[in-house]
């Protein structure tokens, strides 16, 4: 079990004990089955980025929070140098770095995501919307029934709260900026 995973999933344990909900209560309100969420506070389970956000969104916390137990506090501005972001292995494939995990009161997530070739992607949806960037190589992305190709410097927006998933083309990874509103 990765310690990280584990760190996150007593965090969400714990601020779901603080509001006084049962484990169903919360699998339910987030539309989780109830054996999947055991595994995400068991730390058994990697929480998808978009569940985290809707989590902390549910419980009034920082995303930050939730990742690395400190809240945030920087309030004018925040700056993260190349490569120090809180780096986030959300999901096997995806390798998500918070760029604004610092500042308090976001209103919006930043983040530098990394999609590793050779994946199979699953879907996820989370509420809210989803800007995403490309900077290097190029992925496929599929938002419901539609899919698209995009390369360096292409973006999309889209409905996050529809199932989507990322896939790298071309055996390389994929780089981009998502900016999760």
């Amino acid at each position: 079990m990765n310690e990280q995973l584990a760190a996150i999933g007593r965090r969400v344990a714990e601020l779901r004990e603080i509001k006084g909900l049962s484990q169903e209560a919360l699998a339910r309100q987030i539309g989780c089955p109830l054996d999947l969420y055991r595994r995400y506070e068991t730390g058994d389970e990697d929480i998808p980025v978009g569940l985290l956000f809707q989590i902390a969104q549910g419980f009034g916390v920082e995303l930050t929070a939730l990742l690395t137990g400190a809240d945030p506090r920087l309030r004018s501005f925040s700056v993260t140098r190349a490569g120090h972001g809180v780096g986030v292995e959300r999901r096997r494939d995806y390798d998500y770095e918070a760029l604004a995990y610092n500042f308090a009161n976001k209103a919006c997530e930043p983040f530098l995501v990394t999609v590793e070739p050779g994946g199979e992607p699953s879907l996820n949806a989370h509420p809210g919307q989803e800007f995403d960037y490309m900077l290097e190589g190029r992925m496929e992305i599929v938002i419901g029934s539609h899919s698209v190709q995009l390369g360096a410097n292409d973006c999309i927006y889209f409905d996050a709260s529809q199932p989507h998933a990322m896939r790298a083309l071309d055996d390389k990874p994929a780089k981009f900026i998502a900016v999760i509103v």
